[in-house]
């Protein structure tokens, strides 16, 4: 399938896959500076067509929806639908551990390829790529094959640890306003902290704090 885009500039295509890895190794420019602009008009173009296209929904309801459509796992299935990791350009510490297969990494190219393609062609182009590879998604946020961290760090957990006992998880902040707070959780086993995580929903903060022990604990770093 490909980016399915031309590049007028293509300077800006080579820039928006080129991961931060390869940046360091040869010191040169990574995606991230386009990637954060890719990731606020992707908002934009997202809030935008739910606003027109989901009338009966409340400020709540279209809140969560956007939140599905642009989360890490909805970008990361785009990006692997359009092959997009074969043509990241990584380091070679970032290729031996599989770098064009992490979810983040895809995630991320996503909405860097977004950025470039807003400053090639325009807001009208940027919106067509992003309904155009994100459709599954913006039509039925239930299409996004989202993992329950918890349950899979539990059932991890158990397999490997002599404790059968349970990850907690306790809210330690809670900030902003009332239609959109920002929740803060960490995941405590055996007494220690194994993960963080934050997001506009305790449920959704506590799947990322789960996240994070979990990739820690596979990859063996701060494994309790």
């Amino acid at each position: 399938m490909g980016i399915d885009y031309n590049f007028k500039n293509k300077s800006l295509k080579t820039l928006a896959l080129t991961h931060v890895s390869y940046a360091n190794e040869h010191n040169t420019e990574s995606n991230q500076r386009l990637e954060f602009l890719g990731d606020s008009i992707l908002s934009f173009i997202v809030a935008t067509y739910l606003y027109n296209e989901k009338p009966n929904m409340n400020e709540g309801e279209l809140t969560e929806y956007r939140a599905l459509v642009v989360c890490e796992k909805s970008l990361a299935q785009a990006a692997k639908a359009m092959d997009l990791g074969e043509e990241l350009i990584m380091g070679n510490s970032e290729k031996l551990t599989g770098g064009k297969d992490k979810p983040s990494i895809l995630a991320d190219a996503f909405e860097a390829i977004l950025g470039a393609i807003y400053l090639d062609g325009g807001i009208d182009a940027a919106r067509e790529w992003a309904q155009n590879h994100l459709k599954e998604a913006l039509l039925d946020p239930s299409s996004v094959k989202v993992v329950n961290y918890k349950s899979e760090l539990q059932t991890l957990i158990q397999q490997t640890a002599r404790d059968r006992s349970f990850v907690e998880y306790n809210l330690i902040d809670r900030s902003g306003p009332d239609h959109e707070p920002i929740f803060k959780v960490e995941a405590v086993y055996g007494g220690k902290v194994i993960g963080h995580g934050s997001g506009t929903c305790r449920k959704a903060a506590e799947q990322l704090a789960a996240k994070e022990a979990y990739e820690a604990r596979i990859l063996g770093r701060n494994a309790p």
